[in-house]
This record gives structure tokens, C-alpha cells and sequence, in this order.
């Protein structure tokens, strides 16, 4: 399993950072794709419960309003035509005999809204001014903050943080992800001041923030997925990556880091 989840990480981020560096184009397509997988695997979920969401308007719509949202002008033209498509298919469905299409509709909706909007923010993050860099501390910020809060919570942990939906979680673990979280932001921060006037004009303090609110918040979008997951009873999203389960299971806490950083980011850091 541990070779499996390594083979997979050595593989997959040269690509990911190359395409982060090759432009904003190029990543926004992979992101976008990605998202489209996670919709899927969000559809099937509930398939999984005897639910019928449409996959063809979860995969579309939230890939589209990922990629539209970049300029929000085409927002709200996006999502009236997945609002009254989705609305139209799942009526068609109820004319066909499906009891549950009412239930079906609201499905796809929020996942719609869910993956797409949130993740919208991953590409949003890249259009900014040094977004390369930007992308480079949100995102490391929060896997090292997951990966301190395993490690905690591995050794020091005793008081579940949410016996229901992540058993093996706890406190002491989620204050040591918040604490990784603060000391990777500080790191990273003084490291890309000083790249050779490549990164953008970040400041310790930016890092110690932002890992901070990210160390803080992001855990919830972990929570969110497992919500799902132990209603329908599986262990990840899917099998899609060796080791890592679904595209779900990569970006879940990335969907509450994409926009938390980027608000951050805007409204104080430039």
C-alpha cells in the first residue's frame, strides 16, 4: 500500500507542478478534469444509496462552472443553463416513473454547487498575480498540516474529534495539524520571499496567517467527504489512484483551501 501511495505521488506531481508552471491554461484544464472526475465520483456515491443524479450534468456542470468561474461575468449565465437543463432531465425522469426525481434534482444541484463553485476557486488561485507561487504555499500548507495532524494524533491522540464521521481523528491531532499548518505557512512564506524575486512579495506573517485559517478550517472539507462516505458505507470515493482512493479523496480538503486562500490573499496580502 505505502509503495503504491509513493508510486503514485512520484508519478503525479512533476506533472501537477509542471503544469502549474507551464501556464494558467494548461492547469486550469487538469483542475478542471479533476474536478469532473470528483462529480462523478460524487454521483456514483449516491447511486450507491439508490439515488439517480445525473452524472451528465454533475460532470458538465461542475467542470463548467469551475472553468467559467474564472471570470464571473460568465457565472451566473453557466449555472441558469444547468439549472433549467438538470431541471428538465430529472422532470423527464419523474414523466418515466422515477418517484424520486425531485430528490435526484436537488443531488445534482449541490454537487453542482459544491465541487463546482469551491473548486472554481483552485484555478481562480492560479489566474492570480504569481499565482504559481500562491498555489504552492496554500496548497503545501494544507498537506502538511494533514500530515502533522496524522502523526499527533497518531501518537499523542486521546479525545475523538468526530467519533462519527472519522473515528480515528482527534483533537490532538487537529491542534497539531493547525500547528504544522502555521509553521509550514512561515517556512514556505520565507522561502518564496526570497526566490529570487520570483515569488510575490510575501511576508512570514502572510504564511503564519494563512496557515493558521487553513490549519483551522480545511479539516472540515475532510469531514464533508466523509460525511458521504459513511452514509453509503465506503471507504473512498473511488479506486482511481492506488493507495489515495478517488479524485474526491485528493482535493476534499483542497475545496475549502482554494477559496479560503484566495479571499485571504485578495483582500489582505495584495
Amino acid at each position: 500500500m505505502l509503495s503504491q501511495r509513493v508510486l503514485v505521488v512520484v508519478v503525479l506531481l512533476p506533472l501537477w507542478v509542471g503544469l502549474l508552471f507551464l501556464g494558467e491554461i494548461p492547469f486550469a484544464i487538469f483542475m478542471a478534469f479533476v474536478i469532473l472526475l470528483a462529480a462523478r465520483e460524487y454521483g456514483l456515491l449516491f447511486r450507491k444509496g439508490g439515488y439517480q443524479p445525473s452524472l451528465i450534468f454533475l460532470m458538465a456542470g461542475a467542470a463548467g462552472l469551475a472553468w467559467f468561474h474564472i471570470e464571473d461575468r460568465w457565472t451566473a449565465p453557466w449555472l441558469l443553463a444547468v439549472i433549467f437543463g438538470a431541471s428538465a432531465w430529472h422532470l423527464l425522469a419523474y414523466e418515466r416513473g422515477r418517484e424520486k426525481a425531485g430528490t435526484d434534482f436537488s443531488i445534482t444541484l449541490a454537487g453542482i454547487l459544491y465541487l463546482g463553485y469551491l473548486g472554481a476557486y483552485l484555478l481562480k488561485l492560479r489566474f492570480l498575480d504569481y499565482g504559481a507561487w500562491w498555489v504552492l504555499l496554500v496548497l503545501p500548507i494544507v498537506w502538511i498540516a494533514d500530515s502533522a495532524a496524522y502523526f499527533v494524533g497518531r501518537r499523542y491522540g486521546k479525545h475523538p474529534l468526530s467519533p462519527r464521521l472519522s473515528p480515528k481523528k482527534t483533537w490532538e491531532g487537529y491542534w497539531g495539524g493547525v500547528a504544522g499548518g502555521i509553521l509550514a505557512g512561515c517556512l514556505l512564506a520565507t522561502a518564496y520571499g526570497t526566490a529570487w524575486g520570483m515569488a510575490p512579495p510575501v511576508q512570514p506573517w502572510h504564511g503564519v496567517a494563512l496557515g493558521a485559517l487553513l490549519g483551522l478550517l480545511t479539516p472540515l472539507g475532510d469531514l464533508t467527504e466523509s460525511m458521504f462516505k459513511r452514509q453509503f458505507g465506503v471507504k473512498d470515493s473511488s479506486r482511481l489512484l492506488p493507495g489515495h482512493g478517488g479524485a474526491w479523496d485528493r482535493i476534499d480538503s483542497w475545496l475549502w483551501a482554494a477559496p479560503l486562500g484566495y479571499y485571504l490573499i485578495v483582500w489582505f496580502f495584495t
